[in-house]
C-alpha cells in the first residue's frame, strides 16, 4: 500500500537521527517549477514570477546516477510543480531511472488536469511504479476558489483520472495508482466524501486524507479569508502524523529544485532554505554540507530558534 511507504519516509528511524545522517530513502526532484494552479494552499503562491523553465536533463542524470550509488532506493519525479507540464521530459527522466539505473522505485504526484491520456501512457510504458493523484475541491465553485483556475480543469482532472485506471486495466501496466485529499470540516468534508466515492475512489487502488498544512511558510491572509486552519508544518497523512520536531523532511527525504539546489523544507518554492547546490557539489556533498549539518542539529535539539524553520507554522 502506497501509505506503508509514506510512513517508512515520515518515520526518522534511529540511524537516521543524527546531523550528518545517511543518504536519504526518497528524493524528490523538480522535473518542472511550472504549475497551471494557484492553490491558496500551496507554497508555490510565494514565487512572485512562475518560472518558464524546466530541469536540465543531463543535470539530471547525473545527479540521479549520485542518488543510486549512494543508496537512494526512492525518486519522486516531481517537487512543487506540476511534471505532465513537461511530458516529453518527464518520460525521459522515468525511462532513465528504470531502464539505465533500475532504480526501485519511481513516483509521481499530479493534480491531473495536464496529465492527458496519451502522457499517462507514456509514464506507464516507462516503468512508473506509482502516480498519485491530488484531489482537492468537491465541487467546481470550490475548485475556482481555492486552486485560481477555470472550473473546466475541475473536470478535466476528474476524466483523466478515470482514464488512467481504464489505461491500466486495458493494457496490463503495473503502475500503481492513488489518490489523496485534505480533509476539511463540516459540510464541505460531505461534500468531498461524496465526490470521491462516485469519481475518484472507484479509479484508484487507494485514497488516503492529508491534513490542511501551510507548506513550510507562514499563515497568510488569504489562508485565513479561506477559512484555512494550517496544522503544524508537514506531519504526514491524518492516520499517522508526526511530531513538528525534528522535522522528518530534514532527515528521511531530499528535495532538489528544477535549478539544482539541494533543499531542507519539502514546501520551499522560494530558495529559503537552500543547503545545496548541485551544479557545483556531489549529491552527498549537499546532503551533509555544514550549514545542513548545523540546521538538522537544532532540529534534534527540537529548538530551531535562530534558523531558516522558525518561522514555519509548525513551531510559531
Amino acid at each position: 500500500m502506497i501509505t506503508d511507504r509514506i510512513d517508512s519516509v515520515t518515520r526518522i528511524p534511529p540511524e537516521y537521527m543524527k546531523a550528518a545522517p545517511p543518504a536519504p530513502k526518497s528524493v524528490k526532484i523538480e522535473i518542472s517549477p511550472r504549475c497551471n494552479f494557484r492553490c491558496g494552499f500551496c507554497a508555490l503562491r510565494n514565487r512572485e514570477v512562475q518560472p518558464k523553465w524546466d530541469m536540465d536533463f543531463e543535470l539530471f542524470k547525473r545527479i540521479t546516477r549520485e542518488m543510486s550509488a549512494a543508496g537512494v532506493q526512492e525518486i519522486g519525479v516531481f517537487y512543487l510543480g506540476e511534471s505532465f507540464m513537461g511530458p516529453r521530459l518527464l518520460v525521459d527522466c522515468i525511462a532513465y531511472l528504470k531502464s539505465e539505473l533500475a532504480m526501485p522505485y519511481v513516483f509521481l504526484t499530479s493534480n491531473a488536469s495536464m496529465a492527458f491520456p496519451e502522457a499517462i501512457e507514456a509514464c506507464m510504458k516507462a516503468g512508473l511504479d506509482s502516480l498519485k493523484w491530488s484531489v482537492n475541491a468537491a465541487d467546481e465553485a470550490q475548485f475556482e476558489k481555492i486552486m485560481g483556475v477555470s472550473g473546466r480543469l475541475f473536470h478535466r482532472a476528474l476524466d483523466n483520472i478515470r482514464a488512467g485506471w481504464e489505461l491500466r486495466r486495458e493494457h496490463g501496466y503495473k503502475t500503481g495508482l492513488y489518490a489523496s485529499s485534505i480533509r476539511y470540516d463540516g459540510e464541505q468534508q460531505a461534500k468531498m466524501e461524496a465526490l470521491l466515492a462516485e469519481r475518484v475512489v472507484p479509479y484508484v487502488d487507494q485514497h488516503y486524507w492529508l491534513p490542511l498544512y501551510s507548506m513550510g511558510a507562514f499563515a497568510t491572509e488569504r489562508e485565513a479569508q479561506l477559512g484555512y486552519r494550517p496544522t503544524a508544518g508537514n506531519q504526514g497523512r491524518i492516520d499517522a502524523l508526526r511530531e513538528p520536531l525534528p522535522c522528518w523532511s530534514a532527515f528521511t527525504e531530499g528535495h532538489v529544485t528544477a535549478e539544482g539546489k539541494l533543499s531542507a523544507c519539502c514546501f520551499d518554492a522560494t530558495a529559503n532554505w537552500t543547503m545545496g547546490d548541485l551544479t557545483r557539489q556531489s549529491f552527498m556533498q549537499a546532503w551533509n554540507a555544514p550549514e545542513f549539518v548545523k540546521l538538522r542539529a537544532a532540529h534534534l535539539k527540537k529548538d530551531v530558534r535562530g534558523t531558516v524553520c522558525e518561522n514555519c507554522v509548525a513551531y510559531s
